[in-house]
């Protein structure tokens, strides 16, 4: 009898701990990367671009969000007792910033917060529902609070580095962030890489934790990839609601509306 015991505690800590291995690492498989710029040279500086780079032309005007841009979180998660990466993701972000000179002067960046998703429906619900409570705040704001000085402008292809300032409004509380910026210029467009890092408690948002089940650090990190352009840009999500986005940038599309023609009866 004794050996039927530990033979099935044995099962049971196998399945406890096997279980979730084989989860996370053959059918979840790893999670996404993290966002990087596409270049193949950093200049390490920590403010401009390094000394004897090629400048290029100017870059002053206003710059939209286009294409390709990217937001989302990085959580990190125990799964009974295997680590784990939780990653969402949307390409719905729309803003602006404006550049005087050698100078950012301001931006301001919204995200759809309703569209982010990662490849778990169970999750998606979670993040939606009691975590960010998406249909009473279905949006998050970056705007700068500091301008930004860019120094010597570089040539195409070369990653320079900022540190920038400015107010994050998510989940409906707003607090001053800083963090470090990354940026390249590639022909016509600027690539704008930024983690944030995220406690979930400044900003009222209830652990993700599921019981002793699954259990997540209490912070995340936002990662933004931008990429900008002097065109028009994407447009504004008019499904996330942008009466308090505080939003910017592409331009909203209204559709035009037919009116019959009036008939009058013949007499």
């Amino acid at each position: 009898m004794a050996w039927w015991v530990a033979g099935g505690l044995a099962v049971v800590v196998l399945l406890a701990v096997g279980g979730p291995f084989v989860y996370i690492h053959f059918i979840e498989g790893p999670a996404p990367a993290k966002l990087s710029l596409p270049t193949a040279r950093d200049t390490t500086s920590t403010s401009a671009a390094a000394e004897g780079e090629t400048t290029v032309g100017s870059v002053a005007g206003t710059w939209n969000v286009g294409s390709g841009s990217i937001a989302g979180y990085r959580v990190q998660e125990v799964l009974v007792g295997q680590n784990a990466t939780a990653v969402g993701r949307t390409s719905q972000i729309w803003g602006s910033l404006t550049i005087a000179g050698s100078t950012v002067t301001k931006g301001s960046f919204t995200v759809n917060m309703a569209s982010v998703v990662s490849d778990q429906s169970q999750r998606n619900a979670k993040f939606a529902g009691p975590i960010m409570d998406v249909s009473r705040y279905p949006t998050a704001t970056l705007t700068l609070s500091s301008p930004i000085a860019l120094g010597q402008l570089p040539g195409d292809g070369v990653i320079v580095h900022y540190s920038a300032t400015g107010v994050l409004d998510l989940h409906g509380v707003s607090k001053t962030v800083s963090f470090p910026v990354s940026a390249e210029r590639l022909s016509d467009q600027i690539d704008v890489l930024a983690d944030i890092n995220i406690p979930f408690a400044n900003w009222d948002i209830a652990n993700p934790s599921v019981g002793g089940f699954v259990t997540t650090a209490n912070n995340g990190t936002l990662e933004v990839l931008l990429h900008l352009t002097q065109g028009a840009g994407n447009p504004v999500s008019t499904s996330a609601g942008t009466g308090n986005s505080g939003g910017g940038g592409g331009p909203v599309t209204i559709p035009s509306t037919t009116v019959p023609p009036l008939t009058v009866p013949s007499s």
